[in-house]
C-alpha cells in the first residue's frame, strides 16, 4: 500500500500496521521538518510559516508554535489564523487534528488521535487505530493538557492546566481535572473591559 492509500485507510477509523515501512519514513521526514522548524526560532515569521506550511496540512496567518513543536505526521494537522503554541507541543496526528481560528495552547500541550490495540500481541504487531481532535475558534488549552483521541473542544472554551481530555468539552466552558469536567459557563460576568 502508497503512503497516500495508508493515510486513507488510517483516516476511515479502520485498524492500521503502525510499523510500515512507509508511516517510519513520513515520520522521519516529519521529525526532520520540525528540527528545521525549531531551529528557525527567531528568524522573520514568513520563514517560519513556510517552514510550517511544508510540513503541516493547512497554516493560518500568524500561526507560531514555540520551541519544541513535535508531530508524527504534520499532513493531517490544520491549524487556523493566529494559532500560538507555547513550548513543548506534541501532536500525533495519525487522524485529523482541526484547531480554529484564535487558539491558545499553554506549555507542554499535548494531543493525540492515535492509540494502540488493547489486546497485546496486537499491539506488538503495530496494530493502532486514530480518531479526529477538533479544537474549535477562540479556545485556550493550559499548561500540561492532554487531549484523547476523539473529542473536540467548543468554541471560546478553556480546558484548565494539567486537565486530561475524555470526552467532549462544550463551547463556551471552563473544564478542569483528570478527566476532564465542566466546571462552569463563560458568562457576561467573566468579561474584564479591557480593550487593546
Amino acid at each position: 500500500m502508497t503512503l497516500d492509500e495508508q493515510r486513507r485507510h488510517i483516516l476511515s477509523g479502520a485498524m492500521y500496521n503502525d510499523l510500515t515501512e512507509e508511516l517510519v519514513q513520513a515520520r522521519r521526514r516529519a521529525v526532520e521538518l520540525t528540527d528545521d522548524y525549531n531551529r528557525a526560532f527567531g528568524r522573520p515569521q514568513a520563514e517560519r510559516e513556510a517552514l510550517l506550511d511544508r510540513l503541516l496540512q493547512r497554516v493560518g496567518t500568524g500561526a507560531d508554535f514555540q520551541p519544541t513543536f513535535r508531530c508524527e505526521f504534520g499532513y493531517n494537522i490544520s491549524v487556523g489564523d493566529r494559532f500560538f503554541a507555547n513550548f513543548d507541543c506534541v501532536m500525533l496526528d495519525g487522524g485529523p487534528i482541526t484547531i480554529g481560528d484564535d487558539v491558545l495552547f499553554g506549555p507542554r500541550v499535548s494531543v493525540y488521535t492515535s492509540n494502540h490495540a488493547a489486546d497485546p500481541d496486537e499491539r506488538a504487531a503495530g496494530a493502532c487505530y486514530a480518531r479526529p481532535v477538533t479544537i474549535g475558534d477562540k479556545v485556550w488549552l493550559g499548561g500540561g493538557v492532554t487531549l484523547n483521541p476523539g473529542v473536540t473542544i467548543g468554541t471560546g472554551s478553556i480546558v484548565g492546566s494539567g486537565s486530561v481530555v475524555t470526552r467532549d468539552i462544550p463551547a463556551g466552558t471552563i473544564a478542569v481535572g483528570n478527566p476532564a469536567r465542566v466546571l462552569r459557563a463563560i458568562t457576561e460576568a467573566d468579561r474584564t473591559g479591557f480593550r487593546p
